[in-house]
């Protein structure tokens, strides 16, 4: 593949650069070391996605027919790589990511109607609903049931680690449908309202103080049976494929490079005080991080050129993920024992955001996708290994 940007992108780049200095404050830090963001915050969030949309960047890779701009690939990837790297409140969107797409192949008409123009138009929030107590790395050993009753499906069982549950207006489930046929292939997809009597929502805090997972409880949950995506019992083909757009962002390389950045000013500041090991494992996580940004272009390109990235995804995902736990362990290593405060506290250089990064990137190595399945994704699609 090619690693230069088009003449277009990279004026793309720049309008981009240019309109995050006009929109956002020079004060501006983010809000990833926040363990709640303060109303003003999100407020100034709102308005910012609204500018987005105004402007057709929410989803500009989406289809016209969809509400996006059909734009390519890679100007996405320059898009996600500039908010990234500004800390630009855009939200994590999982209906951008990989719901709209999984519907977009997998949809009738009819959802694609319904559930698509609020997804690019910033209107509704989506949860995904995966993982459960018992069925985490094994994702196909998931029990929640989906046993249909006339015109309905009702739903029961408990999902775990759900991102944003406790925002979502609408949920992304997996549920067996079939539990007498073998484990990959009694698996489907639906469509939740997640207001509907029977869900219950418990938060989990993480160890970085955080409130973004929950536990989702359903019992005998009541959806219609139009709400099925796909066909019956195919669904685990179809989740495999979403799991696959989930993997391939550029986002989190540009967002450990803006740290690099940040640490590499700090100790160019302080250098009488930083031992010169320590400086030079800054450089070493910056050349990691040319390598991730690489492997996340590769994944790109493939898209680009109309083919789904699999093994290539994995790649992205396992590399990236221990790549911020290295990155943050050289943050909290370069800054030595003010490295563990948090913000708030007057000494915490960073606005303590290396802390709260180096305790919320524990989970990265599981979340998504354990780097152990990951691994073997890559051993046995990528290098064609046998299975044990």
């Amino acid at each position: 593949m090619d690693f230069r940007f088009a003449p277009e992108e990279n004026a793309f780049r720049t309008e981009l650069r240019e309109f995050l200095a006009a929109e956002l404050p020079a004060s501006w830090e983010g809000w990833e070391a926040l363990e709640t963001p303060p109303p003003e915050h999100e407020g100034f969030a709102h308005q910012f996605r609204r500018r987005l949309v105004e402007k057709g960047w929410f989803g500009m890779a989406w289809p016209r027919e969809f509400g996006g701009q059909n734009a390519s690939i890679m100007r996405q990837m320059v898009f996600n790589e500039e908010m990234a790297y500004h800390r630009a409140p855009t939200g994590f969107s999982m209906g951008l990511a990989w719901v709209g797409p999984a519907l977009m192949l997998f949809g009738t008409p009819e959802q694609k109607q319904r559930y698509l123009p609020p997804i690019v138009h910033d209107e509704e929030e989506w949860c995904t609903l995966y993982s459960e107590p018992g069925a985490g790395s094994d994702l196909a050993a998931l029990q929640t049931r989906a046993e249909r009753d006339g015109d309905e499906y009702v739903i029961n069982g408990q999902k775990i680690w759900t991102s944003g549950g406790h925002r979502a207006r609408l949920g992304w489930l997996a549920a067996r449908t079939d539990p007498a046929a073998p484990k990959h292939k009694g698996i489907s997809m639906f469509v939740v309202e997640m207001d509907r009597p029977g869900i219950s929502i418990r938060p989990l805090v993480n160890m970085a103080k955080m409130h973004e997972f929950n536990e989702v409880f359903f019992d005998n949950v009541r959806i219609p049976a139009s709400n099925l995506v796909g066909e019956e019992n195919r669904g685990w083909y179809q989740l495999a494929v979403a799991l696959d757009f989930e993997r391939t962002s550029v986002a989190d390389t540009s967002g450990y490079r803006r740290l690099i950045d940040d640490l590499a000013s700090y100790a160019r500041e302080h250098r009488d005080r930083i031992a010169r090991p320590r400086r030079l494992q800054v450089v070493e996580r910056l050349i990691e991080i040319e390598a991730a940004t690489a492997l996340a272009y590769r994944v790109g390109w493939l898209q680009s050129q109309g083919k789904v990235p699999n093994y290539e995804a994995s790649l992205v995902k396992t590399f990236g993920a221990e790549l911020g736990q290295r990155v943050a362990l050289t943050g909290v290593n370069l800054l030595g024992l003010r490295g563990q405060l948090e913000r708030g506290d007057r000494w915490a250089p960073l606005h303590g955001r290396v802390a709260r990064l180096y305790a919320f990137f524990v989970s990265s190595t599981i979340a998504g996708g354990t780097s152990e399945v990951n691994r073997s994704v890559i051993a046995t699609r990528g290098l064609g290994l046998p299975r044990e």
